[in-house]
């Protein structure tokens, strides 16, 4: 099967600070998600990679983003389309066996609703996200910890050979 890596680059608007270095990843088709241990296997998949905090559950159905650490998500079941960036953002159709890696800073919110997708999500090395919802007074310290994130050690699909590993690259921070 013919990988299939997209990338959307997602500017600052004045609400959110998205992330104009680092790229939205969003990999069709990637997992082939099987009727019985699809969770199962994706979290395995995701921890042999170090992206652990593992989490199921669908998107929610407002603006939010993480300042403290990217986010991995793998679409086991359903199809939704997710807003990136906020209003006026981009729009990124997803569905089962899609995997999106959302850098820090980018808001993203499901414009279905919240199971229409079925997710297992995950931070590189466990990290415990923050939430923030482009509330005034979130920045600049949602900016500064966005600074000082760097670039994780692994893809969470591909590990070290592909994907984020060759598409974020630590000289564009």
């Amino acid at each position: 099967m013919k990988r299939q890596i997209h990338y959307l680059t997602i500017k600052p608007n004045g609400v959110f600070p998205n992330n104009a270095e680092l790229p939205v990843l969003h990999y069709k088709k990637i997992i082939n998600v099987q009727l019985f241990f699809a969770s199962y296997r994706v979290r395995q998949l995701f921890r042999r990679h170090g992206w652990t905090n593992n989490w199921k559950a669908g998107i929610f159905e407002y603006d939010h983003y993480h300042s403290n650490t990217h986010e991995a998500m793998a679409v086991i079941k359903g199809k939704t389309t997710l807003l990136l960036g906020g209003k006026g953002g981009k729009k990124l159709e997803i569905t089962a066996g899609d995997v999106v890696i959302i850098p820090a800073g980018v808001a993203h919110c499901n414009l279905g609703k919240e199971n229409d997708v079925v997710c297992i999500g995950g931070y590189p090395q466990g990290k415990d996200f923050d939430m923030k919802y482009g509330h005034p007074g979130e920045r600049p310290q949602a900016d500064r910890n966005i600074e000082q994130l760097g670039i994780p050690q692994n893809d969470p699909v591909f590990g070290k050979t592909e994907g984020l590993i060759r598409l974020w690259k630590p000289d564009s921070r």
